[in-house]
């Protein structure tokens, strides 16, 4: 164990009251364990309505950010971690609220020319009858991670109908995208690679994502160069482009039909996966960073707004 190391109290923040909040477990159970291994002193706290109070029980020296979801992923944590003064990992306030908010994220990315879906912002109650948009769509919530919620209406289906299993109020309507699903991290402003996403089931949805045996992952994605080559670049310059820090991860869809200008982002990760065989620490490993190394960089990257 690293004498330095040893002094560094890091509180990993995991659960929360999301519907992610499962995956934020494990993310977090992880996370800790590999900091634990290379030194550090570390305290598990699940995020709840005592969060603050047990953060000023814990004095941590950082705060490992390993929530998924709404209070964890859109802002809510971090302006409360910036007000305590506790740095912490991943983005920061900003960053967080633009990349969950799937609208305005993909004003942003319209902004810097990176190629998205026509989508369009829609009260859920205004869904019922009529088709917002030609099938096939996708229907997701505005402000939700891990492909909760969403609904696939393929071409030649009736009008959604009521969407009882929404939360947010706002949902996206978006032209759906045939083709591959690729993904990239960016990890301290640096993109890694491409992993295509293979699944048996219709689309990735959240099944796909974490039950055993739901999905298949390509590192390196077997794409053309130029293909391979703009996800990197759309990547890098989505998370800039949201003020991101730390670790993102951008996912796209790909229609091989047309070549790069089939290429569209769907939305930016700010607080992607964080098992070791999560999709970020899987392309980390693929290029040299084991996950404990992972976690150690995000911990010296940890840091209050920038």
């Amino acid at each position: 164990m690293s004498s330095r190391l040893s002094n560094i109290r890091v509180a990993v923040l995991k659960g929360g009251a999301s519907s992610e909040r499962d995956v934020s477990l494990v993310s977090g159970r992880e996370c800790a364990a590999a900091l634990r291994k290379i030194g550090y002193e570390v305290v598990e706290i699940d995020a709840d309505v005592d969060v603050s109070a047990r953060l000023d029980r814990a004095k941590p020296d950082v705060v490992f950010n390993a929530l998924h979801g709404r209070w964890g992923e859109d802002g809510c944590i971090q302006g409360m971690l910036e007000w305590m003064q506790i740095p912490y990992t991943h983005s920061g306030v900003l960053a967080s609220s633009l990349a969950m908010d799937k609208q305005r994220a993909k004003a942003v990315f319209a902004g810097e020319g990176i190629p998205c879906a026509e989508g369009r912002l829609l009260a859920k109650s205004s869904l019922g009858h009529a088709h917002p948009m030609d099938p096939p769509y996708v229907l997701k919530p505005n402000n939700e991670g891990s492909s909760v919620g969403v609904r696939i209406v393929p071409e030649g289906a009736n009008a959604p109908g009521e969407l009882g299993s929404f939360e947010s109020e706002c949902v996206m309507a978006e032209r759906f995208v045939p083709g591959l699903e690729l993904t990239v991290s960016v990890m301290l402003d640096k993109p890694l690679t491409v992993t295509e996403i293979q699944t048996h089931r219709d689309w990735y949805d959240y099944e796909a994502k974490y039950a055993p045996g739901g999905s298949r992952h390509v590192l390196p994605a077997e794409i053309p160069g130029e293909v391979f080559d703009a996800c990197l670049d759309c990547a890098l310059r989505a998370h800039c482009a949201l003020g991101c820090r730390g670790l993102s991860r951008s996912d796209f869809r790909w229609d091989d039909r047309l070549g790069v200008d089939g290429l569209f982002i769907l939305e930016t990760n700010t607080q992607p996966g964080m098992t070791p065989t999560s999709l970020s620490p899987e392309q980390a490993a693929a290029c040299g960073i084991e996950f404990g190394e992972l976690c150690r960089q995000l911990v010296e990257d940890a840091s209050c707004s920038r």
